[in-house]
């Protein structure tokens, strides 16, 4: 393992470089229209070079896994004697997601730093606690319940067939939507800095994801995770730098930000925005929005993302966990931190050049389009392809993780546990769980597409939604099963059921962010989501 992580950040460092001395200087923008999605070049021969580099990196280290993924504990739980290196890179890029680069700093560039609340509960709740008092208990009762999944995990601990079998339904059923949001950050910058049509985007992400998450099994998944969370790490740590240079340096760029507050349009000022480094107005649509729905959704629900608590189960002791903190910790001040602070930047630059905040110059006011349009225009001419590979990394470490949940959810805990009365041979449990893997990624296009043209932060609220789903049906089961031992199976059931029908039904028919964003809630009832306020 130690090999592995050696031989991950030589490959990083072979990758990345080669496109920092290859790229060829372009001209800048002309400043004179709203409308900034220009016809962009086609992927030229440097772009396609480092792509096939890092395709071949990726399927050697898929393959790698495959060897190790002969049973289904190989598939499904690594072995269960991952590196914490390997781990808490894994558990890294597979929590941050273009979602989180994407979706949120295009909302940092709406809001400003208030956001970054959202980093202190991702590295406080999603790093430390998760790691220091769940991540403990998760594994050793993994352990010793012979737990493969997260479903599975809950379903031992209340000797319950139905809380396994309807946490994989769940999960199967509405992990979709958050891949969906993954899939489409990708795809909103391709279709910026290289002209790539939606679709196409779409498509390639989902290919490539789907060959290696198909055969390398979990041990796959994070040997893959571990190399993309190195690259992402490096490329994040070069746009900070450029993105505060292009908004006048360190000190400078603050002040900068905080004199735009008189520049806020009135439709944001209305919505509670008063200025980009200081909270929206107490009890507006954007407050509601940024804490509860965001900073707390997202937050805190980390907790409870099957993805993510599966991965506690695969390293050997609590040491191996303790030893990965801080590993992780740094991932995600850098990568989430980054992205949000360059996102509310973005506004003085864009402002000093163009005279527009961000939100008035992209085209169409489509803030997931913010930051992808502030690296095609303020960064070196090398680094969008960096920055490709980065988000090529962030989509495909959490895809490859959501795919592969999807599928153990169907495989392990729908077919083995719920339609089986005995325990199905290893075969038959892989073959069904690559099946739901297939599904899912069928499914998870179907909703990219349908989403795909849809503006007003579709993607940070998608995620924020799944994230808040999870939350609420499965942390009371889950936080009082590992520390309580009089919560008991009626319980446990009480709790899945009643925090899934009403968090499903809250978001899709009363919470106008959320609700608006599905719109099922006007197709069936004809009518707005009511009592929150609309943001």
């Amino acid at each position: 393992m130690n090999r592995l992580c050696a031989l991950a950040v030589v490959l990083f460092l072979l990758a990345v470089p080669a496109s920092l001395v290859c790229g060829q200087e372009t001209s800048s923008p002309q400043p004179v229209a709203v409308e900034v999605v220009q016809p962009a070049p086609a992927f030229s021969p440097t772009d396609v070079v480092a792509v096939v580099v890092y395709i071949m990196i990726i399927a050697f280290l898929g393959y790698l896994g495959f060897r190790h993924s002969r049973t289904a504990e190989g598939y499904l739980i690594a072995g269960r004697n991952t590196h914490p290196v390997i781990m808490a890179l894994s558990y890294g890029s597979t929590f941050i997601s273009t979602s989180a680069i994407i979706g949120f700093s295009g909302m940092a560039g709406k809001v400003g730093m208030s956001i970054l609340w959202l980093v202190f509960l991702n590295i406080f709740v999603g790093i430390f606690l998760a790691f220091v008092v769940f991540g403990g208990p998760t594994r050793r009762m993994g352990h010793c319940l012979g737990a493969h999944t997260f479903p599975e995990l809950l379903g031992k601990r209340y000797d319950s067939r139905f809380i396994q079998t309807a946490a994989g339904l769940v999960i199967f059923f509405f992990m979709p939507m958050y891949a969906a949001a993954t899939l489409l950050g990708g795809v909103k910058f391709l279709s910026v800095q290289f002209n790539m049509d939606i679709s196409t985007g779409i498509l390639i992400f989902a290919v490539i994801v789907a060959v290696y998450v198909l055969f390398g099994g979990l041990k796959g998944v994070m040997y893959t995770d571990a190399f993309q969370g190195a690259l992402m790490f490096g490329g994040m740590l070069i746009m900070i730098y450029y993105g505060y240079a292009a908004a006048g340096g360190f000190l400078n760029a603050h002040d900068s930000l905080t004199a735009l507050a008189a520049e806020v349009p009135e439709a944001a000022r209305a919505q509670g925005v008063v200025g980009y480094t200081v909270m929206p107005v107490f009890g507006s649509g954007t407050w509601y929005l940024l804490i509860t729905s965001l900073t707390l959704g997202v937050g805190i629900g980390v907790i409870a993302q099957p993805q993510l608590a599966v991965r506690f189960m695969t390293v050997r002791s609590k040491k191996e966990l303790n030893r990965a903190v801080g590993i992780g910790g740094l991932f995600i001040l850098i990568v989430t931190g980054g992205a949000y602070v360059v996102g509310a930047l973005s506004n003085v630059y864009f402002y000093n050049k163009y005279n527009s905040l961000a939100t008035e110059y992209v085209a169409g006011g489509d803030i997931e389009r913010i930051l992808p349009t502030f690296i095609k225009e303020a960064m070196p001419s090398w680094f969008p392809l960096v920055f490709f590979l980065v988000l090529l990394s962030a989509a495909m470490s959490t895809l490859s993780s959501q795919f592969h949940t999807m599928g153990a959810a169907l495989g392990r805990d729908v077919y083995e546990r719920g339609v089986r009365r005995k325990v199905a041979a290893d075969v038959w449990t892989r073959l069904v769980t690559q099946a739901g893997v297939a599904v899912g990624i069928v499914v998870t296009i179907v909703i990219a597409f349908k989403y795909a043209d849809v503006k007003g932060g579709i993607i940070a609220k998608s995620t924020a939604l799944f994230f808040a789903l999870c939350a609420s049906t499965f942390m009371p089961a889950y936080l009082l099963g590992l520390f309580w031992r009089r919560m008991n199976r009626a319980a446990a059931i009480a709790s899945v059921c009643f925090g899934f029908v009403f968090t499903a039904f809250w978001l899709t028919f009363m919470q106008a962010s959320t609700a608006s964003a599905l719109s099922l809630c006007a197709r069936i009832s004809g009518s707005a989501p009511l009592l929150s306020p609309s943001s």
